[in-house]
Protein backbone atom coordinates (compact mmCIF):
# COMPACT_ATOMS: atom_id res chain seq x y z
CA UNK A 1 0.00 0.00 0.00
CA UNK A 2 1.10 3.67 -0.40
CA UNK A 3 3.06 5.58 2.33
CA UNK A 4 1.11 6.92 5.31
CA UNK A 5 0.31 10.18 5.10
CA UNK A 6 1.97 12.84 7.21
CA UNK A 7 -0.26 14.06 10.51
CA UNK A 8 -2.32 16.86 10.50
CA UNK A 9 -1.28 20.22 12.14
CA UNK A 10 -3.95 20.85 13.88
CA UNK A 11 -6.65 18.06 16.22
CA UNK A 12 -9.79 17.35 15.71
CA UNK A 13 -12.50 16.43 18.26
CA UNK A 14 -10.79 13.69 20.47
CA UNK A 15 -10.53 10.33 18.91
CA UNK A 16 -12.19 7.42 20.92
CA UNK A 17 -9.93 5.04 20.03
CA UNK A 18 -7.22 4.23 22.97
CA UNK A 19 -4.29 1.73 23.65
CA UNK A 20 -6.85 -0.67 25.87
CA UNK A 21 -8.50 -1.44 22.16
CA UNK A 22 -5.32 -2.94 20.88
CA UNK A 23 -4.77 -4.48 24.12
CA UNK A 24 -8.22 -6.38 24.23
CA UNK A 25 -7.59 -7.57 20.39
CA UNK A 26 -4.05 -9.01 21.64
CA UNK A 27 -5.89 -10.59 24.27
CA UNK A 28 -8.86 -12.06 22.38
CA UNK A 29 -6.59 -13.92 19.76
CA UNK A 30 -4.97 -15.33 22.74
CA UNK A 31 -8.52 -16.45 24.22
CA UNK A 32 -10.46 -16.72 21.41
CA UNK A 33 -13.52 -18.96 23.02
CA UNK A 34 -17.11 -17.75 24.05
CA UNK A 35 -16.52 -18.38 27.56
CA UNK A 36 -13.29 -16.24 27.80
CA UNK A 37 -15.33 -13.37 25.83
CA UNK A 38 -18.41 -13.65 27.76
CA UNK A 39 -16.45 -12.74 30.92
CA UNK A 40 -14.90 -9.93 29.00
CA UNK A 41 -17.69 -8.61 26.82
CA UNK A 42 -18.17 -5.58 29.24
CA UNK A 43 -14.85 -4.68 28.08
CA UNK A 44 -15.06 -5.06 24.93
CA UNK A 45 -18.44 -2.71 24.49
CA UNK A 46 -16.27 0.06 26.59
CA UNK A 47 -12.64 -0.86 25.10
CA UNK A 48 -13.87 -1.43 21.32
CA UNK A 49 -17.52 -1.42 20.40
CA UNK A 50 -18.16 2.07 21.92
CA UNK A 51 -15.00 3.66 20.92
CA UNK A 52 -15.30 2.55 16.88
CA UNK A 53 -19.07 4.22 17.71
CA UNK A 54 -18.00 7.50 18.35
CA UNK A 55 -15.20 7.12 15.61
CA UNK A 56 -17.74 6.38 13.47
CA UNK A 57 -19.99 9.65 14.37
CA UNK A 58 -17.29 11.37 14.51
CA UNK A 59 -16.36 10.94 11.09
CA UNK A 60 -19.68 11.09 9.46
CA UNK A 61 -19.52 14.93 8.90
CA UNK A 62 -16.27 14.57 7.13
CA UNK A 63 -17.31 11.87 4.89
CA UNK A 64 -20.74 13.41 4.23
CA UNK A 65 -18.84 16.17 2.83
CA UNK A 66 -16.76 14.60 0.35
CA UNK A 67 -19.91 12.52 -0.87
CA UNK A 68 -23.66 12.40 0.63
CA UNK A 69 -23.93 9.03 -0.20
CA UNK A 70 -21.11 7.30 1.96
CA UNK A 71 -23.20 5.63 4.93
CA UNK A 72 -21.31 6.45 8.10
CA UNK A 73 -23.86 4.60 10.52
CA UNK A 74 -22.88 4.37 14.29
CA UNK A 75 -25.69 1.79 15.76
CA UNK A 76 -24.16 -0.67 17.38
CA UNK A 77 -26.12 -3.48 15.21
CA UNK A 78 -26.52 -3.26 11.52
CA UNK A 79 -24.66 -0.30 10.87
CA UNK A 80 -20.90 0.19 10.07
CA UNK A 81 -19.21 -1.52 12.72
CA UNK A 82 -18.38 -4.43 11.32
CA UNK A 83 -19.59 -7.79 13.32
CA UNK A 84 -16.79 -9.57 16.04
CA UNK A 85 -18.79 -12.76 15.32
CA UNK A 86 -16.66 -15.38 12.76
CA UNK A 87 -19.24 -16.71 10.36
CA UNK A 88 -17.08 -20.61 10.46
CA UNK A 89 -20.40 -22.60 8.90
CA UNK A 90 -18.28 -23.05 6.07
CA UNK A 91 -14.55 -22.66 7.49
CA UNK A 92 -12.09 -25.00 9.12
CA UNK A 93 -11.31 -22.79 11.60
CA UNK A 94 -14.38 -22.52 14.33
CA UNK A 95 -12.83 -19.93 16.66
CA UNK A 96 -15.56 -18.37 17.54
CA UNK A 97 -14.14 -14.26 16.87
CA UNK A 98 -12.80 -11.96 14.90
CA UNK A 99 -8.90 -10.63 16.52
CA UNK A 100 -9.39 -7.40 14.56
CA UNK A 101 -11.98 -4.87 14.56
CA UNK A 102 -13.20 -3.54 11.46
CA UNK A 103 -15.33 -0.34 9.85
CA UNK A 104 -17.07 -0.23 6.34
CA UNK A 105 -18.58 2.77 5.43
CA UNK A 106 -20.40 1.53 2.08
CA UNK A 107 -21.35 3.86 -0.56
CA UNK A 108 -25.32 4.09 -1.33
CA UNK A 109 -28.56 3.32 0.92
CA UNK A 110 -28.69 0.33 -0.04
CA UNK A 111 -27.42 -2.46 1.89
CA UNK A 112 -28.12 -4.96 -0.82
CA UNK A 113 -26.92 -2.91 -3.20
CA UNK A 114 -22.70 -4.28 -4.17
CA UNK A 115 -20.98 -1.00 -4.36
CA UNK A 116 -17.71 0.43 -3.72
CA UNK A 117 -16.92 2.12 -0.04
CA UNK A 118 -13.82 2.89 2.13
CA UNK A 119 -13.16 0.44 5.25
CA UNK A 120 -11.12 0.88 8.10
CA UNK A 121 -9.01 -2.18 9.72
CA UNK A 122 -7.55 -2.15 13.34
CA UNK A 123 -5.46 -5.06 14.97
CA UNK A 124 -2.17 -5.06 16.84
CA UNK A 125 0.69 -3.83 14.87
CA UNK A 126 -1.59 -3.57 11.71
CA UNK A 127 -3.87 -0.54 10.90
CA UNK A 128 -4.71 0.57 7.37
CA UNK A 129 -7.70 2.20 5.31
CA UNK A 130 -8.56 0.59 1.69
CA UNK A 131 -11.23 2.08 -0.86
CA UNK A 132 -12.84 0.75 -3.46
CA UNK A 133 -14.29 -2.77 -4.30
CA UNK A 134 -12.39 -6.45 -2.77
CA UNK A 135 -13.32 -9.10 -4.47
CA UNK A 136 -16.70 -7.65 -6.36
CA UNK A 137 -18.98 -10.75 -7.46
CA UNK A 138 -19.22 -11.59 -11.13
CA UNK A 139 -21.62 -8.53 -12.59
CA UNK A 140 -20.39 -5.71 -10.62
CA UNK A 141 -16.62 -7.07 -11.91
CA UNK A 142 -17.74 -6.84 -15.77
CA UNK A 143 -19.07 -3.43 -15.65
CA UNK A 144 -15.73 -2.31 -13.48
CA UNK A 145 -14.33 -4.04 -16.51
CA UNK A 146 -16.36 -2.18 -19.45
CA UNK A 147 -16.15 0.96 -17.56
CA UNK A 148 -12.11 0.83 -17.93
CA UNK A 149 -12.21 -0.05 -20.99
CA UNK A 150 -14.93 2.86 -22.22
CA UNK A 151 -13.26 5.37 -19.97
CA UNK A 152 -9.35 4.68 -19.67
CA UNK A 153 -8.20 8.19 -19.45
CA UNK A 154 -10.94 8.50 -16.74
CA UNK A 155 -9.76 5.14 -15.02
CA UNK A 156 -6.49 6.76 -15.26
CA UNK A 157 -6.95 9.90 -13.43
CA UNK A 158 -8.92 7.33 -11.02
CA UNK A 159 -5.84 5.34 -10.43
CA UNK A 160 -3.24 8.34 -9.77
CA UNK A 161 -3.11 7.78 -6.26
CA UNK A 162 -2.08 4.36 -6.76
CA UNK A 163 -3.66 0.53 -6.33
CA UNK A 164 -3.07 -1.92 -4.13
CA UNK A 165 -0.11 -4.24 -5.24
CA UNK A 166 -1.01 -7.32 -2.84
CA UNK A 167 -4.42 -7.90 -4.32
CA UNK A 168 -5.18 -11.14 -6.55
CA UNK A 169 -5.23 -10.91 -10.68
CA UNK A 170 -6.05 -12.94 -13.42
CA UNK A 171 -2.97 -15.00 -15.15
CA UNK A 172 -4.84 -14.67 -18.14
CA UNK A 173 -6.99 -11.83 -19.82
CA UNK A 174 -11.04 -12.34 -19.37
CA UNK A 175 -13.42 -13.59 -21.67
CA UNK A 176 -14.42 -10.78 -24.21
CA UNK A 177 -11.37 -8.25 -23.28
CA UNK A 178 -8.41 -8.06 -25.69
CA UNK A 179 -4.57 -9.17 -24.13
CA UNK A 180 -3.16 -6.40 -25.92
CA UNK A 181 -5.22 -3.60 -24.16
CA UNK A 182 -2.91 -1.32 -22.59
CA UNK A 183 -4.43 -1.38 -19.23
CA UNK A 184 -5.03 -5.37 -19.46
CA UNK A 185 -2.86 -5.48 -16.35
CA UNK A 186 -5.81 -3.26 -14.55
CA UNK A 187 -8.84 -5.44 -16.28
CA UNK A 188 -7.22 -8.96 -15.22
CA UNK A 189 -7.41 -7.51 -11.17
CA UNK A 190 -10.74 -8.84 -9.43
CA UNK A 191 -10.13 -6.58 -6.79
CA UNK A 192 -9.88 -2.43 -7.12
CA UNK A 193 -9.15 -0.87 -4.21
CA UNK A 194 -6.30 1.64 -2.78
CA UNK A 195 -5.05 1.85 0.06
CA UNK A 196 -3.14 3.64 3.35
CA UNK A 197 -1.19 2.52 6.46
CA UNK A 198 -1.22 3.88 10.18
CA UNK A 199 0.70 2.82 13.50
CA UNK A 200 -1.49 1.94 16.38
CA UNK A 201 0.35 5.21 17.66
CA UNK A 202 -1.31 6.84 15.01
CA UNK A 203 -4.85 5.63 15.33
CA UNK A 204 -4.99 6.86 19.04
CA UNK A 205 -4.09 10.44 18.20
CA UNK A 206 -6.92 12.47 18.61
CA UNK A 207 -6.14 13.81 14.96
CA UNK A 208 -6.91 10.23 13.89
CA UNK A 209 -10.20 11.34 12.54
CA UNK A 210 -8.93 14.18 10.19
CA UNK A 211 -6.00 11.17 9.14
CA UNK A 212 -8.82 8.46 7.93
CA UNK A 213 -10.89 10.91 6.38
CA UNK A 214 -8.47 12.93 4.36
CA UNK A 215 -6.92 9.19 2.97
CA UNK A 216 -10.34 8.91 2.22
CA UNK A 217 -11.10 12.25 -0.06
CA UNK A 218 -7.54 11.48 -1.76
CA UNK A 219 -8.85 8.24 -3.18
CA UNK A 220 -12.44 9.32 -4.06
CA UNK A 221 -11.36 9.59 -7.80
CA UNK A 222 -11.32 6.14 -7.46
CA UNK A 223 -14.83 5.51 -5.20
CA UNK A 224 -16.42 7.43 -7.76
CA UNK A 225 -15.16 6.05 -11.23
CA UNK A 226 -16.54 2.39 -9.14
CA UNK A 227 -20.10 3.55 -8.34
CA UNK A 228 -20.19 4.87 -11.82
CA UNK A 229 -19.50 1.93 -12.99
CA UNK A 230 -21.84 -0.21 -11.22
CA UNK A 231 -24.68 2.26 -10.80
CA UNK A 232 -24.36 3.60 -7.36
CA UNK A 233 -25.05 7.20 -6.60
CA UNK A 234 -21.56 8.96 -5.73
Amino acid sequence: MPARSSRPTKTDSVSAITPALFRFLAELARHNQREWFNENKDRYIAEVRDPLLGFVSAVAPKLAAISPHIVADPRPSGGSLLRVYRDTRFSRDKTPYKTNAAVWFRVGADKDTEGPGYYLHLEPGRVFMAAGMWHPSSEPLRLVREAIVKDAPGWKRATRVGLSQDESTLKRPPRGFPADHPLIDDIKRTSFTSGESFTERQADDTGFPTMFVNACRSRAPLVRFLAKAVGVPF
